[in-house]
């Protein structure tokens, strides 16, 4: 039977009223307080279940040291707040630390906040995932925690991305909510708890120092799965949240973790993996845009010429590289550049050619787990987004009065997916160094946009434009070396 724990922890209880944290500066930044390394509490973890026998330890599936060598077996017991979605891989990591020997209490954050959308309520999100962490933490006797978080994750994550996508930049929520929220708020309401460390389903290996070492810092690595790697998602966390983090399905890949929970009779053993944005559930990405943003008409022009195409919803629907949406004849068609000022897209189908070059960029709101960071002219690996793929790039450090630290990065190979308000993670070798933001300003090597087109955007009334250029692709029926036939 399903039960939604009213919670008996003295720091949880305004979040399980709704109330917002009574230091939300401290979630702005996103920067903790440091905590000495493993230091254990002399004091009994709230409601946290019994370490496990050997024999119950065993019971379920015969855990072999590579199981358990991102959970901490070696230091076990510790008392670990493990958070858990209702999904398999969390559900795994919860059931390798009490197998490992550790005090684990779990934790489900609540941060659906869509009531605007009342017609999704008969299908709401949560409650299915709510029911599935339940009987995952009954089945091995943990204590389940429902803690609200929806006020916190709107202040601090949503209304980020509404004012960034104003602005015509591209955030990702994931990093927000991993820096902000899950290891953010959360981190800090159950700072004096006794908890040594927050553990976690993400793929992604925290390496901490000895205990002996305890001014070491903690670092970052690619997990064992290289393909589910999780470390670009994890990149902007500060050092003092970082050291606070386990994360035990960082030595196993997720073909394992499938096949662990099988072994081990999860009752979510079968459930699919969630994708998209955690927040929005079952609504459109286009309808939360519409309904927190609104709809506001702008032209559509051919980046290369300055040919009226077309309408448009408002730049916010758009990003970079973008193709889908925009309802144009003799595409395919890709959005290059934004002009947010005046509320036009340009667009070009020849996004991919060679000399359309994209692959240099700043990166500015550097965060690095050394306080350091890389080299000046180091040679370093990165990412531009959550993908098993990696740049060969260089960077090179500068310094703005507005910005602080910049980064302009150059990398080895042209990427035509670069988009402002994404992060950037850099690597060396394994090793995951940190990130930045991907800024407004473009060196000499972006997308070109013909001044012609430029010229047209600053136009204040633009129904002089007329009807739309019609562009027929009739590549299947002339040479190759014959453009396109426009029709006014």
């Amino acid at each position: 039977m399903l039960r939604i724990v009213a919670s008996t922890l003295p720091a949880l209880r305004p979040l399980m009223r709704r109330r917002p944290l009574l230091n939300p500066k401290a979630l702005v930044s996103s920067r903790l307080p440091p905590r000495p390394f493993c230091a254990l509490s002399t004091s009994a973890p709230p409601a946290a279940a019994a370490a496990p026998s050997d024999a119950e330890a065993g019971e379920a599936v015969a855990l072999v040291e590579h199981l358990t060598r991102c959970a901490a077996a070696d230091r076990a017991p510790l008392r670990v707040a493990v958070l858990v979605s209702g999904g398999v891989d969390s559900s795994v990591a919860l059931r390798l630390l009490h197998a490992a020997g550790h005090r684990c209490t779990a934790f489900y954050l609540k941060i659906w906040f869509q009531e605007d959308f009342r017609n999704f309520w008969s299908e709401c999100p949560w409650d299915e995932d709510l029911k599935y962490a339940q009987a995952v933490c009954d089945k091995i006797d943990v204590p389940l925690e429902v803690v609200h978080l929806s006020d916190e994750y709107w202040n601090h994550v949503v209304s980020h991305m509404i004012n960034e996508y104003r602005c015509g930049r591209t955030p990702n929520p994931d990093v927000l909510c991993n820096t902000r929220i899950k290891f953010g708020a959360f981190l800090e309401a159950i700072e004096n708890l006794g908890f040594d460390y927050i553990a976690s389903g993400h793929y992604a290996h925290v390496v901490h120092p000895y205990v002996e070492n305890t001014e070491a810092p903690s670092v970052l690595q690619l997990s064992k799965d290289k393909i589910k790697d999780q470390t670009y998602f994890l990149s902007h966390l500060s050092q003092s949240q970082l050291r606070r983090l386990l994360f035990p399905l960082g030595c196993i890949k997720k073909d394992e973790v499938r096949r662990l929970a099988a072994q081990m009779d999860l009752p979510n053993q079968g459930r699919k993996d969630s994708q998209g944005i955690c927040f929005l559930g079952k609504v459109k990405f286009s309808e939360f845009v519409e309904k927190h943003i609104g709809e506001m008409e702008g032209i559509i022009l051919e980046a290369e010429s300055g040919d009226y195409l077309g309408n448009h919803r408002g730049f916010w629907f758009y990003t970079i590289g973008q193709r889908q949406g925009l309802r144009l004849a003799g595409g395919p068609w890709y959005v290059v550049e934004k002009d947010v000022r005046n509320n036009v897209i340009f667009v070009s189908r020849n996004y991919y050619s060679l000399d359309k070059r994209r692959r240099t960029f700043h990166v500015g709101s550097l965060n690095w787990f050394d306080n350091s960071g890389p080299g000046n002219s180091e040679r370093l690996k990165c990412k531009v987004r959550h993908s098993p793929e990696f740049h060969d790039c260089t960077v090179t450090k500068e310094h703005t009065e507005g910005n602080g630290d910049v980064l302009m990065v150059r990398l080895s190979e042209d990427d035509q997916g670069l988009a402002a308000g994404q992060f950037a993670a850099f690597y060396r070798e394994d090793l995951c160094l940190g990130s930045g933001i991907i800024l407004d300003s473009w060196d000499e090597m972006s997308f070109p946009v013909c001044s012609r087109a430029l010229e047209i955007a600053k136009l204040e009334d633009k129904s002089s434009l007329g009807k739309p250029v019609r562009i027929i692709n009739l590549e299947h029926l002339v040479k190759p070396e014959q453009e396109a036939i426009k029709v006014a």
